[in-house]
């Protein structure tokens, strides 16, 4: 069983290097835009750390209060890739903004997995 954890939080992380490498490339590329690929990466980390939240049977008890971090900065995430997904479809552009935050808080949030 720890072996299937140790596989999910693997994903969990892989979702956030996908979200964070699409946002990596759109900065170097000069764009500043939002991709699907972002998207992509934050369900990815969604749902896998969904199913980190649920009990597993181990010993060890479920931190809350990391888990409550993680949860509230992936809803920002999201809405600020809704926000300027919809920005970028009206005016072409994403406002810095909001492009910046998302790598911000995606970084943030890819250390508190790791650090916590």
């Amino acid at each position: 069983m720890e072996t299937l954890r140790d596989i999910v939080v693997l994903i969990h992380l892989v979702g956030f290097a996908v979200l964070f490498g699409a946002w990596v490339v759109e900065l170097v590329n000069g764009k500043r835009g939002i991709t699907r690929v972002m998207h992509w990466g934050l369900a990815i980390a969604a749902v896998a750390g969904l199913a980190l939240a649920a009990p597993w049977g181990l010993d060890g008890d479920l931190n809350y209060a990391k888990i409550g971090t993680k949860l509230v900065i992936l809803l920002v995430i999201g809405a600020l890739l809704g926000i300027g997904a919809a920005r970028q479809r009206k005016s072409g552009s994403v406002s810095p903004a909001i492009f910046w935050p998302i790598g911000l808080l995606t970084l943030t949030n890819a250390a508190i997995a790791v650090i916590w």
